[in-house]
């Protein structure tokens, strides 16, 4: 009986025995085996060199294989041994193709999910920012019932919806501007003759510094806040309104909002705060200008009186009409009682679009700006334009009346601010600036520079007797500013 080594199963020269498994092996193979793995082949125990026992056999004569006893027969086993490793290439190729798509689709959901955490993180982020900056809201949400002197919702809590037929100039209504007119121009005599002694000098603007920023109002995921009002009555409610489509009310003091109205179906891009009542309105792209109680968190009237974005808007002195201007070339008075357009007026022979609207500080002449650079006194009562003001470059974006009605500022995309005398109906000055700014708030001199914003400017205000500045900008945020 000959002895056949384990490893190879043929009969071994050199043959020798392992003492952990008990089988025998071809010396120069085991010695191979142990060097690279240091253990037994067949149950895998330690196993060196100088344990292996050597076996004295006789030389054994190999038998020749039946099949490599001629030419044909040995040529024939190299071509089965080559169409053996061909077909062994052939499935490594398959095998390396479809590991190789495998790790394609890894690699892309690998990136898939790197874009999702860093989005994730982002939006995580801004939430943090944001509870870290204002403290927790009061609830918002529950429906109150709106006073009697403000516009009424229809029942059921849904939006009333304006019905578009134009009412039309009343008698009753000219009466009532005409009567709001007399009473300002003699408030307005009277007021220019002595300076509060609360208004804060020209050279104390320049010791303001920010005080506070608040950057949580409006969503992070549509950064920007496009228009800004404080409330009269009280310059602590702060009224904003977002490229993320919602209107939102904040209270400087408590730093906390007070409401976020929600409704537009395109960016907000004006905001009124009403001077007596718990009412604020807001413009948008949408087409659609809308009335919301504050109090009761929800919008009380849906005024429809352009058929394209609506681009200014400005409150009567009553607080009982809305002047609009819009992107179809019509500027609009309506009713915020009753939500009604009570007249809708373009200028024919222009037909250009209206880029912004400001009413005059007695309430029966406006101005509106145009697409074309011009700048259009109208007469409200006659519904009548009355004087046009050319010298812009761009379209005008901004118009701003002086509180004693004399003089009117315009701003525009010419990189220019102009002042108008309306006794004389010209300009008597231009103040042009560099090309990388944009006309948004104006002074007759610069007192100070705000660098604190990192986006585009959208709007500033003072607050009563000028005791604070607030500002807000594309960067989303709201900041103060004060001695």
């Amino acid at each position: 009986m000959s002895l056949v080594c384990a490893i190879s199963n043929e009969v071994p020269e050199r043959p020798c025995l392992s003492p952990v498994s008990n089988q025998v092996f071809e010396r120069r193979l085991i010695e191979k085996y142990i060097a690279e793995n240091g253990a037994d082949p067949i149950n895998g125990q330690p196993l060196s060199e100088e344990q292996l026992i050597d076996i004295k056999v006789s030389h054994p004569v190999r038998p020749k294989a039946p099949s490599a006893t001629s030419i044909p027969a040995i040529l024939k086993a190299l071509q089965d041994e080559w169409d053996a490793v061909m077909l062994h290439s052939f499935t490594l190729r398959q095998q390396l193709q479809t590991t190789r798509q495998e790790l394609s689709h890894a690699l892309y959901q690998h990136d898939a999910a790197c874009r999702v955490i860093a989005r994730l993180t982002k939006e995580v982020t801004a939430a943090r920012e944001a509870l870290a900056t204002l403290k927790p809201q009061a609830g918002l949400v529950v429906p109150q019932t709106v006073p009697a002197s403000q516009p009424a919702a229809a029942a059921g809590g849904g939006e009333l919806m304006e019905v578009s037929e134009q009412v039309g100039m009343t008698p009753e209504v000219i009466q009532k501007l005409q009567d709001k007119a007399t009473v300002l121009t003699t408030e307005r005599k009277k007021r220019g003759k002595t300076v509060p002694e609360e208004l804060v000098r020209a050279e104390d603007l320049s010791k303001y510094r920010q005080v506070a920023s608040h950057a949580g109002l409006h969503s992070a995921s549509i950064p920007g806040i496009l228009s800004l009002d404080l409330c009269p009555s009280d310059t602590n409610k702060v009224l904003t309104g977002g490229a993320d489509k919602n209107v939102v009310v904040f209270d400087k003091r408590e730093e906390q909002i007070v409401a976020t109205l929600k409704g537009h179906t395109k960016k907000v891009t004006s905001v009124i705060y009403h001077p007596s009542q718990s009412v604020v309105f807001s413009a948008s792209p949408d087409s659609t200008i809308r009335v919301w109680s504050v109090g009761g968190g929800n919008c009380v009237q849906v005024i429809r009186a352009h058929e394209a974005g609506v681009t200014g808007l400005s409150l009567h002195a009553t607080g009982d009409y809305l002047l609009s201007a819009s992107e179809d070339q019509y500027w609009a008075f309506s009713d915020v009682q009753t939500g009604r357009v009570l007249t809708k007026v373009t200028d024919e022979a222009a037909s250009c679009a209206l880029t912004c609207a400001q009413f005059h500080p007695d309430g029966l002449i406006f101005g509106t700006g145009t697409a074309d650079s011009q700048i259009k006194i109208w007469d409200l009562k006659e519904r009548t334009n009355v004087a046009n003001f050319p010298g812009h470059s761009g379209p005008v974006t901004a118009i701003a009346f002086s509180e004693n009605g004399y003089y009117l500022a315009t701003g525009a995309q010419d990189y220019s601010l102009k002042l108008w005398d309306l006794r004389k109906l010209k300009n008597f000055k231009t103040i042009t600036l560099d090309s990388s700014y944009e006309v948004k708030s104006l002074q007759w001199s610069e007192v100070l520079n705000f660098t604190e914003h990192s986006g585009l400017v959208t709007g500033v205000a003072f607050g009563e007797h000028a005791q604070f500045l607030t500002s807000t900008g594309m960067d989303r945020s709201l900041k103060f500013y004060s001695l």
